[in-house]
């Protein structure tokens, strides 16, 4: 629902569902789901704390109020989860949702959880994954059974995410960020985030040939980032993500 860099026009931040009860990420993409949709969710993982991939979920619940009997969840490391309480559902920026209506029967329930730990959700298994970011972060893998899927969540080089996806025996979709072009690989570094050439090195380390769907590509320069990565990635499928991609597996 979102997978740019940014905001404008038609772009919208990270935010992926999973069949209909499940998303990964929350930013400005959420807001493409319709009231009934959001109350549908039941369990969010968020990958770390930088606003655009929580941005949707204030709203969100309080969309939602009144319309849910049970708690939606939001699974993420125990640094996210205290960045939230901390800055946002602190009764200045937001209400603490996590108290609303009752303490005993919130809207929202936060729950830990730690890297190399999975969580089943009916028959699918997600996977946390610590990743390399400016704040503390994660990617998560999902394995239904019958299909793999993975998001590297916001990460630079690293080798946690590639040793956690060799593990599995089989990996369908892998979505991976490249937020700058080469040109910019200094601020990369300083960011936090995959350029090209770091992003084709990283690549080699995955025995998988899955689809690579590439992700958080900065406003103005898609395609430029987009053309750099795929003369470098060798024998990976690469594909440019849109806002409203589907990827059956």
């Amino acid at each position: 629902m979102g997978c740019s860099g940014g905001i404008g026009a038609e772009l919208r931040t990270t935010c992926f569902q999973i069949d209909d009860d499940i998303l990964i990420d929350a930013g400005t993409g959420l807001g493409n789901l319709s009231l009934p949709e959001m109350a549908g969710i039941r369990h969010i993982f968020l990958t770390h704390s930088h606003l655009d991939h929580l941005a949707g979920l204030p709203l969100m619940v309080d969309s939602i109020f009144g319309e849910i009997d049970e708690p939606l969840v939001l699974h993420a490391s125990a640094a996210t989860l205290e960045a939230l309480r901390r800055h946002v559902f602190n009764w200045v920026v937001w209400p603490d949702f996590t108290e609303l209506p009752t303490a005993e029967r919130p809207v929202l329930r936060f729950e830990v959880m730690e890297a190399g730990e999975v969580r089943e959700i009916d028959g699918r298994r997600i996977e946390m994954i610590e990743v390399n970011h400016a704040v503390p972060a994660v990617g998560y893998c999902v394995d239904a059974g019958d299909a793999v899927f993975a998001f590297s969540g916001d990460t630079m080089s690293n080798d946690t995410l590639w040793a956690a996806l060799n593990r599995y025996p089989r990996l369908d979709a892998l979505v991976v960020e490249c937020a700058f072009g080469d040109q910019d690989e200094a601020l990369c570094r300083k960011a936090y985030h995959y350029c090209p050439r770091m992003l084709a090195a990283d690549l080699r380390k995955l025995r998988h040939r899955p689809d690579v769907y590439i992700t958080h590509l900065k406003p103005g320069a898609e395609e430029r980032i987009f053309a750099e990565i795929s003369a470098q990635a060798g024998e990976h499928r690469l594909r440019r993500l849109f806002g409203g991609d589907l990827i059956q597996l």
